[in-house]
């Protein structure tokens, strides 16, 4: 009796305290605003608009004076040579500066100044929104047929878009024009594993279950930030974003997967940069909450999916 007594009441609680997360969850989501300041109506250049470009690369950037060099240098030089080869083909870089405590914008535009505001602009942002917001931010103020969401640390040589650029036609026909390759680190993850810490090791592998768990089941690396989009997957999944830090690039996959967008995970070149602006225990333990908030969110309708119309 004691044992179905403590069962039963063991049950009761775990109905009620699951409850009470889900209606906290439904309380405090918020929605993102339905335009970003570069996508307002009469405003130039503007997602909903038709492409002008072929290719669209969104640099998110926080404090990023020492590592953003490196990368616009190895990112313009690979774009350079291929306008040269193929003067049919062009492109864009946009830096989202996200609110920077240091030199960060003023580095960026040195690149403006040299290849021009037409190839590279800057976009600065007052506060610092988060990685998720920044590229928002830049996607939405894109030209290209093509959007990359590339990190400002240069840890993926800009090189391997031809990687990803074949894993998103490899998707066609694409179904209303929507698809998105993502680059994936999960082929190094054996030699990551070598130099973590069993703590880093143990949270990584929870992180992982957690998104297998909760929202993405098809994509072993969500969080490379080395992405391909069509104009057209870009506008309906970022439209509907609301995650704005670490964990947005898992909301940007569940959005694509159940707006039934083909996927594409391609293996690329990844080598680890000093600076990173992940704190492993905080900032996995924000992603987790984000990861259960999302689901759940979701599932009550307190955030709902709707299709986005281009001008």
């Amino acid at each position: 009796q004691l044992g179905k007594l403590l069962i039963r009441c063991s049950t009761i609680f775990l109905i009620s305290f699951s409850s009470q997360i889900c209606a906290i969850a439904h309380v405090t989501a918020k929605t993102m605003p339905h335009e970003d300041t570069g996508c307002r109506k009469g405003s130039a250049p503007n997602i909903r608009d038709p492409a002008s470009r072929e290719l669209s690369v969104v640099v998110p950037s926080y404090n990023e004076e020492d590592r953003l060099p490196l990368m616009m240098d190895e990112a313009l030089d690979y774009l350079e040579k291929r306008q040269k080869r193929d003067p049919a083909f062009t492109y864009e870089v946009i830096v989202v500066n996200d609110g920077s405590k240091d030199q960060t914008a003023k580095v960026a535009k040195e690149y403006c100044k040299k290849y021009g505001s037409d190839k590279v602009r800057v976009i600065s942002l007052e506060k610092n929104r988060g990685k998720g917001g920044a590229v928002r931010t830049g996607v939405f103020s894109s030209r290209g047929k093509k959007i990359l969401m590339a990190d400002a640390d240069g840890a993926t040589k800009f090189a391997d878009i031809e990687k990803v650029e074949e894993g998103l036609n490899n998707l066609q026909p694409w179904p209303k024009e929507m698809a998105i390759s993502c680059g994936s680190r999960a082929h190094l993850e054996k030699d990551s594993i070598a130099k973590r810490s069993y703590f880093r090791t143990l949270l990584m592998y929870g992180f992982h279950f957690l998104v297998w768990f909760l929202c993405v089941k098809e994509i072993r690396d969500t969080q490379c930030g080395f992405k391909l989009l069509t104009r057209e997957a870009a506008l309906q999944t970022f439209a509907n974003l609301h995650i704005e830090r670490w964990a947005f690039d898992v909301e940007l996959l569940y959005i694509a997967q159940r707006l039934k967008i083909p996927i594409a995970e391609v293996a690329v070149n990844w080598t680890e940069i000093e600076g990173s602006k992940l704190v492993p225990f905080w900032s996995w333990l924000q992603m987790g909450r984000d990861l259960l908030f999302i689901r759940l969110r979701y599932m009550t309708g307190a955030w709902k999916l709707e299709a986005k119309k281009s001008n």
